[in-house]
């Protein structure tokens, strides 16, 4: 084929589809997951964190908010009461995005949230939030309800978008927090961040006007601008995985420990690392063992970004990571920081894999529930253009 025709092709397969439908549900679902849990986790806990009963008092976070232009809500107020319900409004937007409904709009709340707590407690967090930090954003801006959702579900039933009252009503209560958000950007900080709030905030109304009263060409081409949106930011996402372990790997390089093999016996002597002592000292006392993941650990993060031009190669070291960070949170009590690390890498499963994950876990609901539901957006029911798509992109 010419080069001009696959040129063409490519443009066309990026304008026309949303590609990895499965892969940004899978990413989607696995962040708020992780958010959830630990924001769960965290209730007790939650004012010593990230409220008026923390060491970082609300001054000290304001002065902090002022150097260095960070967005978050929680600089409106000092007061309880406002945090609490910033806290209960984190909690909430974690359960509608990882079920999928109103994705949309609940996907902004879902970002604010997360960089309003974050925000207000820098030191508080690790490697694992920033990554959640920084695919809350990304998530906004890709299609990622497009199956294994309520909105997939509601559109199966034939449903149009700009049906019904609660979408609208919804961008209405979101646009009257954005105008609070604009005049405390003093202290609110990061206008860039405004500015895209307002960009998606005035592009939904656009979309909505369009769906109701202009549902030809131009929805076509509203369509078109979401799909090249969704199909950029992911690929900023594999690009963000990549990056991330080439240069945590490359760096481990440079470390004496690393090139000794050792690195990995000083993190399992020390208490705080250690929920399972017994477990760390066997694992400790073993030099080969120790010698093996360390070395493992290396190849595999730095090996990782070349894998993929080799489907097969690839999806090995995929797994390898992923039992390396389910191993990271088992030996050295970090949970978190291993299920953002895997949902990241989520956005790399093979489409095949995925869809048979789907059919069991709908197997699974069906079990429960005692039939399958009607108007339900299962995986697998279509092969459509957007999988052949997706294998082109992640294999």
């Amino acid at each position: 084929m010419p080069f001009e025709r696959r040129l063409a092709a490519a443009a066309q397969k990026v304008t026309s589809q949303a590609l990895g439908p499965y892969q940004s549900a899978i990413v989607r679902i696995g962040f708020s997951f992780t958010w959830l849990l630990f924001l769960l986790r965290e209730w007790p806990h939650r004012l010593e964190l990230y409220g008026p009963d923390g060491p970082w008092s609300w001054e000290m976070g304001r002065q902090m908010i002022a150097d260095n232009r960070s967005f978050t809500v929680l600089m409106w107020s000092d007061g309880r009461l406002w945090f609490e319900i910033v806290y209960g409004l984190a909690v909430l937007s974690a359960v509608l995005l990882l079920l999928g409904w109103r994705t949309r709009a609940v996907s902004v709340v879902f970002m604010a949230g997360v960089l309003s707590l974050q925000n207000r407690s820098i030191f508080m967090g690790d490697g694992g939030d920033n990554v959640v930090h920084l695919m809350a954003i990304y998530l906004v801006l890709t299609r990622c309800a497009q199956v294994w959702s309520l909105d997939a579900r509601r559109a199966a039933r034939g449903r149009a978008p700009g049906d019904g009252p609660v979408g609208p009503l919804l961008w209405t209560v979101l646009g009257g927090f954005l105008l609070a958000a604009t005049w405390f950007s003093d202290v609110t900080g990061e206008w860039w961040l405004l500015v895209l709030l307002w960009v998606l905030w005035l592009g939904n109304a656009l979309w909505w006007l369009v769906c109701r009263f202009a549902p030809g060409e131009p929805r076509t081409l509203l369509d078109v601008l979401a799909n090249l949106a969704h199909n950029a930011t992911l690929a900023v996402m594999m690009a963000e995985v990549c990056l991330v372990y080439a240069t945590a790997g490359w760096y481990k390089v440079q470390g004496s420990r690393w090139q000794d093999g050792t690195a990995l016996y000083f993190p399992l002597q020390l208490d705080y690392f250690s929920p399972w002592p017994a477990l760390s000292h066997l694992l400790g006392a073993s030099g080969v063992m120790v010698l093996l993941l360390t070395y493992g650990t290396v190849i595999v993060q730095v090996a990782f970004p070349f894998t993929l031009f080799n489907r097969k190669v690839k999806n090995v070291l995929l797994v390898a990571m992923m039992l390396e960070h389910a191993g990271i949170a088992l030996l050295l009590g970090l949970p978190f920081f291993s299920l953002a690390m895997i949902a990241a890498d989520s956005v790399f499963l093979p489409t095949a894999f995925l869809l048979w994950l789907g059919a069991r876990a709908a197997r699974g609901r069906d079990r429960l529930t005692g039939g399958r539901q009607a108007g339900a957006a299962l995986p697998g029911q279509s092969r459509s253009g957007d999988e052949a798509g997706t294998r082109t992109l992640v294999g």
